[in-house]
């Protein structure tokens, strides 16, 4: 062993230099058959190089980072269950000159010394109800949160104005930080102490006119308030290290009537029509007469429901980074990253849009209702509909009726659903169906399904009654999406999550690689298609556009007009003159061509029969 000037050790067997190659540094020079054998070195060595990097390459592209994540939690100590209640505010601004007040929600943050399994793990995030009209919001809404570690935690409170379709309003924020909880810990008993909300992040406009209305008013003041409790409820039951939502299990549903329009969806204006005999009370079984209960809309929905925590711990996969460019977007890294990322989140607040058409409402967790709740966002089976989901890692759930028939801009519907989380527990597809025997929750084998096209159905479902009780139905989910790649040997522990938070109803789990499960959705949209359902979408713009042209609206109703055929795009129609040139004159006289079918119709197949257009 040697070491040179600098310190750094040699492991060679002799001084540096004595088994090197000579070099013209040496004081001489080298000889013809030297010079070669170095350049043939040389260019083996980097023959060795290239190929070793395309074989890198190689493998990089057979398995890309990301997929199943196997990190454990951290080994910590056991933590303490706090129940976080926010009960009012008072002395907000007005945000909404025309109404003089405003729609008040409010956003909670929680972070903790926990280590996470990554960094990219998000915080847990709740959100209110909004208050339509208000200034002083009432809300009483509980948030009560598992293995809060000894050390305390830090609570950011950030209170908006929801104004759809613009940007939402601040009108300010409080921070609350704990630096220590235990069994004895008194905390912040209701009905909650008082917190001045600072006003600096605050929308400008809004406390411009605020400053204006109380310069008149000698004791008046214009700091909002925020009153907010915090109780201890004991210590965490395992895993521990893994901070998650208890309660409450909750449900906001988000409608788009122009998406629905676009992507030809349409439901029941009286939702009781899904399931007839599933609520008593219901309009439908009040009226047994009523002509409207049938009566469809367009609508696009899509469905947040909140599961009762924690997620099982092998539920963690990562996007999956085939492509340089997927990894630029999730993270967010560079000008061209920021900007795609951006834009992702911005589409996906279009299609989980608050305004004042969503719903809200909670349930009993792991109960019946539970599973009731999740089956009225499904429509029961209702539609013969495939859904797509994302379920993150706090056990909130997202999905909405796609397939593979919805287009998003941008990358996939996963990565829309999961609001480009770098990490979730899950996503793939699923679909409702009724059973003929009822099926325990526990059962993991398919049953049959009574739901057959009706020929006479145009729009509306099969004319049977629905069962009124969850074991009546199945619930078939699969992990078919390759944003995320779920592992199959992951899905018993998501049948085991879904029967604990859905008791009754039967949950069948399949791969995406199954020929069960690809023959179970192509059934669904042969039905679908059958009952003049399909899903169709037209206009390569954003689906959540909020300004619509009268060209639109034309376009809009020629789609409707054209049916399953679907509107077709401009490539569409030059493919189909060059197949077929004596279709050139409906070409230049479009109006002509609704006269009667033309000849690519009458036999009842078309270039675009999946009602796909670009």
């Amino acid at each position: 062993m040697s070491s040179d000037v600098n310190g750094v050790t040699n492991a060679d067997n002799g001084p540096q230099g004595l088994n090197r190659t000579p070099s013209p540094e040496d004081g001489r020079v080298l000889g013809q058959g030297e010079g070669h054998e170095k350049n043939h070195l040389h260019r083996a060595s980097t023959m060795k190089g290239k190929f070793k990097d395309q074989k890198q390459k190689m493998k990089a592209m057979a398995k890309p980072p990301g997929g199943f994540d196997s990190t454990p939690f951290p080994d910590v100590p056991p933590g303490y269950t706090i129940k976080f209640t926010f009960h009012r505010a008072e002395n907000l601004p007005t945000a909404d000159y025309g109404t003089g007040s405003s729609d008040p929600f409010l956003t909670a943050t929680l972070s903790t010394s926990v280590p996470t399994r990554h960094k990219e793990d998000p915080d847990l995030v709740y959100r209110t109800r909004t208050i339509r009209k208000s200034l002083e919001p009432h809300w009483e809404e509980e948030w009560i949160v598992a293995n809060v570690p000894a050390s305390g935690f830090r609570l950011k409170c950030r209170l908006y104005d929801e104004d759809w379709p613009d940007s939402n309003d601040r009108l300010g924020n409080v921070t609350i930080h704990m630096y220590g909880v235990n069994e004895s810990w008194e905390g912040i008993p209701p009905p909650g102490r008082v917190f001045d909300v600072k006003k600096r992040v605050g929308s400008k406009r809004a406390y411009l006119l605020k400053a204006a209305t109380t310069a008149f008013h000698k004791n008046a003041s214009m700091t909002p308030r925020l009153y907010i409790s915090a109780v201890m409820l004991g210590k965490s039951d395992p895993p521990h290290g893994h901070i998650y939502t208890v309660g409450p299990t909750y449900y906001f549903k988000h409608f788009s009537p122009m998406i629905g329009r676009m992507t030809g969806i349409k439901v029941n204006k009286d939702a009781a029509a899904d399931a007839q005999s599933h609520d008593s009370n219901s309009t439908a079984q009040k009226e047994p007469n009523n002509t409207n209960k049938k009566t469809q809309k367009y609508d696009f929905q899509a469905n947040e429901i909140q599961l009762a925590g924690p997620v099982p711990p092998k539920l963690y996969h990562r996007f999956v980074e085939f492509r340089p460019i997927i990894g630029v977007l999730f993270r967010s890294t560079g000008f061209r990253g920021h900007i795609l990322n951006k834009a992702l989140h911005h589409q996906h607040e279009r299609i989980y849009n608050f305004d004042k058409s969503t719903e809200w409402g909670t349930f009993e967790p792991c109960s019946e209702e539970a599973s009731l709740q999740f089956l009225k966002l499904a429509h029961f089976d209702e539609g013969s509909r495939v859904f797509t989901y994302v379920l993150t890692l706090d056990g909130l759930m997202r999905f909405t009726e796609t397939g593979k028939e919805f287009g998003i801009d941008l990358l996939s519907k996963h990565t829309m659903h999961s609001d480009a989380q770098i990490y979730v527990a899950c996503s793939g597809e699923f679909l409702i169906r009724k059973v003929k025997r009822p099926k325990t929750s526990g059962s993991t084998s398919l049953s049959q399904s009574t739901h057959t096209p009706s020929p006479e159905a145009e729009s509306g479902p099969s004319q049977e009654n629905q069962a009124a009780k969850p074991h009546d139905y199945e619930l078939i989910i699969d992990n078919d999406s390759g944003t995320y790649r779920p592992e199959k040997s992951v899905l018993p522990d998501l049948r085991e999550f879904l029967q604990r938070n859905f008791p009754g109803l039967g949950i069948v789990v399949l791969g995406c690689d199954d020929p069960e499960d690809q023959k179970l959705k192509e059934h669904q949209r042969a039905v679908r298609k059958q009952e003049g359902r399909n899903v169709r979408m037209t206009l390569n713009r954003s689906p959540g556009s909020s300004s619509v042209s009268s060209s639109d609206i034309s376009d809009l109703d020629d789609m409707e007009q054209a049916g399953d055929e679907g509107h077709k795009s401009k490539r569409e129609r030059a493919w189909e003159i060059l197949e077929e040139p004596r279709r050139i004159n409906e070409a230049l006289n479009p109006q002509s061509s609704h006269a009667g079918p033309s000849t690519s119709q009458a036999g009842g197949v078309h270039a675009s029969g999946s009602g796909i257009t670009t």
